[in-house]
């Protein structure tokens, strides 16, 4: 089906408010074109770039990407410096756009045991764009949703040992606002690329209740089409919500 069939038959008002992606493949994708690793992260940047401006044409509120993990440190020392440039180039290269466009840009994660200069672009870039209504991009990096999970409850354990909460006053929404995504709305779409099924420690909290789409193709080889496609599935399904 073309890009125009499938935009005729998406209902407009029914477009996911927060999509959650989790970028994988890129390896592996120039593994199998016998290209150093480097070209396969150059690739996927490529794509989310495509994936970014999409969803922020269809309305989008809230894109929020997994781009490194808290396990992803056991790398390749290479690798690593490679993916951290990578992260520094991307973010100064796109925030005056990102501010032309309405984009809001945060991050999710232990930003602190990243390089400096990472950390500098991300906070310049954030502070630049804390205005922005179009579309909130969260890049998650340095993350793992047990980790977060860990932090939060650090943080109100905290809270406890000041006086400031009591046991019976922790409900689900109390601790929700500890989290990274903290008053955002829960994933509604979950996209996983590489043929992989499953979330890999991403989001565990938020995406309770989101619709998960699973595409074999490599993180590089995503296209507006693909998005579409998954936007249409996620409308056909009857979100129950445990409800019957």
């Amino acid at each position: 089906m073309s890009e125009q069939e499938l935009l005729a038959l998406l209902d407009k008002e029914r477009i996911p408010r927060h999509v959650a992606v989790i970028m994988d493949g890129n390896r592996r994708w120039a593994q199998e074109r016998r290209l150093p690793v480097v070209f396969g992260h150059r690739a996927g940047v490529k794509a989310f770039r495509l994936v970014m401006e999409t969803c922020r044409e269809l309305g989008v509120g809230c894109l929020t990407a997994y781009a490194f993990s808290v396990e992803n440190w056991r790398r390749s020392e290479t690798e690593v410096r490679v993916l951290m440039q990578l992260f520094e180039q991307y973010t100064r290269a796109e925030r005056d756009k990102m501010v032309r466009t309405g984009i809001r840009f945060q991050t999710l994660g232990r930003l602190q045991e990243l390089p400096e200069s990472v950390r500098k672009e991300f906070d310049t870039t954030t502070r630049a764009t804390a205005h922005n209504r179009a579309m909130t991009l969260n890049l998650a990096v340095n993350y793992g949703g047990r980790d977060e999970i860990v932090r939060a409850s650090q943080a109100l354990m905290r809270q406890a040992q000041r006086g400031e909460i009591q046991p019976d006053e922790l409900n689900e929404e109390r601790f929700a606002q500890q989290l990274d995504t903290a008053g955002q709305p829960e994933p509604d779409l979950l996209i996983r690329t590489s043929g992989e099924f499953r979330t890999s420690n991403f989001l565990i909290w938020q995406t309770a209740y989101s619709e998960l789409y699973f595409t074999p193709l490599y993180w590089p080889q995503i296209s507006r089409q693909v998005i579409l496609e998954s936007f249409l599935e996620f409308q056909r399904r009857n979100r129950r919500y445990g409800g019957g």
